[in-house]
């Protein structure tokens, strides 16, 4: 089964990919946003802490179950549990993980398309086209399929020679672009002031509610948590490969990336200040979510003359790449389940998946103030927690402990003596559980 279904070749590959899955929009719009809009160093504080004590241990019982089931979220959560009432909740669960990844990927095609509109922008004189041409509702539409077009056909590939294949090209070349970039705006006036707000955190924000929330929301959506792409990653896992420390690795990439993004975005925005940009809003707040990279940043950019040109192109592809990296194994999460459940071809499975959530992101552009902010909330804010909740319950409540630990133990026959199973086990089944639920609870009272 494993043959056929295909597997990474390496841990570089794996860590590549599963990277390239945490590290997308989420981390270089979404983190420096959220940042921006939850009292800068504050919410980073917040921010590291919850991907450490939550987001890791969720992110590990995706692993675990993944690589041990070798199958799609619905199958693979129907063998870990036990019972008809189990195996059913388990397919509930699993299919419920693969609708709400869909539905992610449909906004997350529309973002991706504004990303590609304006890293052709400049190009616009030199195809012919007037200046905002591309930002029509056509040329999003035309830009969204075309995304969804290069993700289908990454993930007709299957594991090596589509995943693996194009997430070891795209994250070093990411990373080369984000490295670059930041160290071009450190270089400029203004720059300090951001880092200030960044790195300085006020204390008497961390308590806020609101601030928890959305850090915790972030954390999930960042690592691709909850929805069946780190458990469907994982079943492409080699046994032999130490499941904690690629958990481990992959979390310190997704943070590190995320923090790197803060990096640029932060200090550009006082840069922008710094060239006479506006920042702030009328209540003297710090400008958020789309404002910052669609306004500000690209206001910016022509405020730099031929340099900010260059710059500009630099951070919109840097943009691309990063949606790609993510898609893919959005899509992949909907694909796995038609081949393997319903014998489908992966070629077929992959074009008609991909179509019908084309069609929907068609539908949400044609109808955006209606349905594009409840698909985010309905997808992030809430799904994703509770599906992250429900995987902890059948790894810390439903799957035997001895089960589990054979399973980990394969890559790291001492785990047993180690830190690692001395506090997971009860974490995953207790803290975990509890931390998402007060949590949400919030999120539904607010």
């Amino acid at each position: 089964m494993s043959a056929v279904r295909g597997e990474f070749s390496s841990r570089f590959s794996f860590i590549m990919a599963a990277a390239g899955s945490a590290v997308g929009l989420g981390n270089i719009w979404g983190f420096p946003t959220q940042v921006a809009s939850n009292g800068g160093a504050a919410f980073v504080l917040v921010y590291l802490v919850l991907a450490f004590v939550l987001a890791y241990p969720a992110l590990m019982a995706e692993l675990v179950i993944g690589r041990f089931a070798r199958a799609n979220a619905v199958a693979a959560l129907q063998k870990v549990a036990r019972g008809p009432a189990g195996k059913k909740l388990g397919a509930a669960t699993g299919f419920y993980g693969i609708v709400v990844a869909s539905l992610i990927l449909s906004f997350y095609g529309i973002v991706a398309g504004w990303m590609l509109a304006h890293w052709l922008e400049p190009l616009t004189p030199w195809l012919g086209l007037q200046a905002g041409a591309v930002h029509t509702i056509a040329a999003q539409l035309v830009f969204t399929l075309f995304f969804m077009a290069a993700t289908v056909a990454i993930i007709t590939g299957g594991v090596k020679d589509g995943i693996e294949k194009w997430s070891s090209r795209l994250m070093p070349l990411l990373l080369l672009i984000l490295s670059l970039l930041i160290l071009y705006v450190f270089t400029q006036p203004g720059a300090v002031s951001g880092l200030k707000v960044y790195l300085i955190p006020d204390f008497s924000r961390i308590g806020d509610r609101g601030l928890i929330v959305s850090a915790l929301g972030q954390a999930f959506f960042s690592l691709s948590l909850g929805v069946g792409t780190m458990l469907i990653y994982g079943s492409y896992i080699s046994k032999q490969e130490n499941l904690p420390v690629l958990g481990g690795l992959v979390t310190l990439i997704d943070i590190g990336i995320a923090v790197m993004a803060g990096l640029l975005i932060i200090p550009a925005m006082y840069v922008a200040l710094e060239n006479g940009v506006e920042i702030f809003d009328a209540s003297g707040a710090l400008l958020a979510e789309g404002a910052l990279v669609f306004t500000v940043l690209p206001a910016l950019f022509d405020s730099m003359g031929v340099a900010g040109g260059l710059v500009g192109f630099a951070f919109f592809a840097l943009m691309s790449i990063a949606a790609l990296t993510s898609s893919i194994s959005m899509l992949e999460v909907p694909v796995a389940y038609t081949v393997e459940n319903h014998g489908f071809r992966r070629n077929a499975a992959t074009w008609l998946i991909g179509g019908t959530i084309s069609a929907i992101s068609l539908a949400v552009i044609l109808s955006f103030d209606a349905l594009f902010g409840l698909v985010v909330a309905f997808t992030t804010r809430f799904s994703q927690p509770l599906l992250g909740l429900m995987l902890c319950v059948f790894v810390g409540w439903i799957w035997h402990r001895r089960g589990l630990l054979e399973e980990i133990k394969q890559g790291n026959p001492q785990v047993e003596s180690s830190l690692f199973w001395k506090i997971w086990p009860i974490y995953v089944k207790f803290i975990c559980p509890l931390i998402i639920l007060v949590t949400f609870g919030d999120t539904l009272l607010s």
